[in-house]
């Protein structure tokens, strides 16, 4: 028998929720779950509770390796998508056009500031090429 995890409403950004493993709690985007109560219902609060379920039956694993994956499917009866398809247009903060040999990236402005200050470079997963600020030319 485990306890109720505790729910917090300040997840902020465009992340949905989060699974606070130690503390035993889950936190949500109050903005975005207003905005999609029937995905936080279905898809957002059984993933996090998965993390935590996991978290107690298996200890350190994978975030979304497959204890989660069985935890969502086996168990909750839920899919195991790792990500949300949540509009976040209300929540998405400013972002600075970069981009690659492929395609245009929109940065935060947290990573873009990283940039700047010389901290780190970063690059597109699908050609491999650095980042540039400035729009794409395709």
């Amino acid at each position: 028998a485990l306890p109720e995890p505790s729910i917090s409403w300040q997840q902020r950004g465009t992340t949905a929720g989060s699974a606070w493993l130690k503390e035993w709690q889950i936190r949500l985007n109050p903005i975005l779950c207003e905005e999609n109560l029937a995905a936080f219902v279905d898809q957002v609060v059984p993933h996090e509770l998965a993390h935590l379920l996991v978290w107690k039956k298996f200890g350190r694993v994978a975030p979304h390796g497959p204890e989660w994956r069985w935890m969502m499917e086996d168990v909750l009866k839920v899919k195991a998508e790792r990500t949300h398809r949540l509009v976040t247009t209300s929540v998405a903060g400013k972002t600075f056009p970069y981009h690659c040999h492929c395609q245009q990236h929109a940065l935060t402005v947290r990573r873009h500031n990283r940039v700047v200050r010389g901290e780190t470079e970063y690059c597109c997963r699908h050609c491999a090429a650095p980042l540039r600020i400035g729009e794409f030319q395709g």
